[in-house]
């Protein structure tokens, strides 16, 4: 494992771009909570088994009853889920694995790697999904809300590094509608997520955040949230006033030209 670099955070005025200072993996800037910390399986549990990974399901049932099922589930959990080198890793045998609190309104960043044939997914408030996949299969690449029938489900572009590289997502969700950026490219601009649970109502309100797989192995690390006020869901998107770095083999984010944080005006 290398050595971490220094924990830094700082903004630098460069051709009028905000200009992210590189730091370590698995520490958050500020404003931004890790949601992994690089170490351990703190902060997460392991998902219920059907019926109950539907959240209304979930919901209906009594105290007793649920610390059972969790019970079970996070025994599971640990059977398949395990930390190697700072990053959460799956060996696509088990179930998904969820946050052991619910989020509403929130922008999000997250780093995943997959292996040949990888499907995967990102469930936002119990509900899926944020599609993640082999490009080679999938031509139409990442980052579209797979499970929508009415709203766009695809991405607008295809922005996915080569499968064994390490991809950078950014999700914001605020109300009902999701943006995502891929590898610093807009892909989902402001598109409805449907409630795939239920389809006559809107998407919940809050929900956990879940990590899913299919059948192989895959990878996440560098998971950052920040809880968005009312004022702040109600800001322009992309409406951070900096820019989250990232701890690849970029030197800034500045070329990540399809993300607004990469290029705010530093008077903003």
């Amino acid at each position: 494992m290398r050595a971490l670099l220094p924990i830094t955070l700082c903004l630098a005025l460069v051709a009028g771009l905000v200009v992210p200072c590189v730091a370590a993996d698995n520490t958050p800037p500020e404003g931004y909570t890790a949601l992994f910390n690089g170490k351990d399986l703190t902060g997460w549990k392991g998902l219920l088994k059907g019926p109950y990974d539907n959240p209304e399901k979930r919901a209906a049932l009594s105290s007793d009853e649920l610390a059972e099922l969790q019970k079970q589930a996070d025994e599971q959990m640990r059977a398949h889920w395990k930390v190697e080198d700072g990053a959460l890793v799956f060996d696509g045998k088990g179930r998904s694995l969820c946050t052991a609190r619910d989020y509403g309104d929130f922008d999000m960043y997250v780093d995943w790697k997959i292996l040949p044939k990888g499907d995967s997914g990102i469930y936002l408030r119990g509900t899926p999904q944020v599609q993640i996949w082999d490009l080679n299969d999938n031509p139409v690449g990442s980052g579209g809300l797979y499970n929508n029938r009415i709203h766009p489900s695809k991405p607008t572009k295809c922005a996915d590094k080569p499968v064994g590289q390490w991809n950078t997502m950014r999700i914001k969700m605020v109300g009902e509608k999701v943006t995502i950026w891929l590898n610093g490219e807009l892909v989902v601009d402001n598109v409805v997520l449907e409630n795939y649970w239920n389809r006559e109502k809107p998407i919940f309100p809050t929900g956990q955040i879940e990590l899913q797989n299919h059948g192989n192995t895959l990878w996440f690390k560098n998971i950052y949230l920040k809880e968005l006020s009312r004022k702040e869901s109600d800001h322009r998107r992309g409406g951070a006033i900096f820019a989250p770095w990232r701890n690849h083999s970029q030197k800034s984010m500045a070329g990540l030209r399809g993300d607004p944080l990469s290029r705010l005006p530093a008077a903003f």
